[in-house]
């Protein structure tokens, strides 16, 4: 079984079985869930075949099992699966156990804050595709939902995505290279700010929010 592979099974094998828990009993929202996620899927699919071709990032066939579709190795189309399904179930997990007080007030702050955080990066960093593309897709996803859809759940998503950057920086960790003699997914440097957070290029931060953030918006 190839790294991936294993990554992804890992990812997806606790929050599917306790979906069926009767207090989350989260297989009740799969009706809503997989549609935003075929949708989403679709978008980042199409991101990845391209950056894949023009060598924004690549994959390592040593830890690949060697099936591809457009181009891409099948883990990393089950990714867009696994990911999304782990961190959503978390998301409700948290909405049912731990329950949120509406606040829009700090909401607004916190998402008017990351805005400004995610436009000051891309402006940093203009000249690099990968940098300047989720930052700015970033922002706007947060002006979007905040000011047209006017969301009311932007601040249990983002308790949701804090926690989730715990497994991320493991998982995403092993894929960028920590514990492996070579990198699951290699990434060119002249297409990113450079800055890693062990392994892991700053901009999969964001990356992951934008993924996580559109499963949610649209489920």
């Amino acid at each position: 079984m190839s790294t991936y592979l294993t990554i992804n099974i890992l990812v997806i094998i606790i929050p599917l079985i306790f979906s069926f828990d009767k207090k989350v009993a989260f297989f009740k929202t799969w009706k809503y869930f997989f549609p935003a996620m075929l949708i989403t899927g679709a978008f980042f699919i199409s991101w990845d075949v391209i950056f894949t071709h023009i060598g924004v990032w690549g994959f390592n066939e040593v830890h690949l099992i060697g099936v591809n579709l457009l181009n891409l190795p099948l883990e990393e189309w089950l990714f867009f699966i696994t990911v999304p399904y782990a961190v959503v179930f978390t998301y409700r997990v948290l909405n049912v156990w731990v329950p949120m007080i509406e606040h829009p007030e700090m909401q607004r702050t916190v998402s008017y804050a990351l805005v400004i955080l995610l436009v000051t990066g891309a402006v940093i960093y203009h000249d690099r595709l990968y940098s300047v593309l989720t930052f700015s897709l970033s922002a706007v996803f947060i002006l979007l939902t905040e000011w047209f859809i006017k969301a009311y759940y932007l601040l249990h998503f983002y308790r949701a995505y804090l926690i989730a950057l715990v497994p991320f920086f493991i998982t995403n960790g092993v894929l960028t290279g920590s514990g492996l003699e070579e990198p699951v997914v290699w990434y060119n440097d002249t297409m990113n700010s450079g800055i890693r957070l062990i392994t892991i290029p700053m901009e999969d931060t964001a990356y992951g929010f934008l993924l996580i953030g559109m499963n949610i918006a649209l489920m």
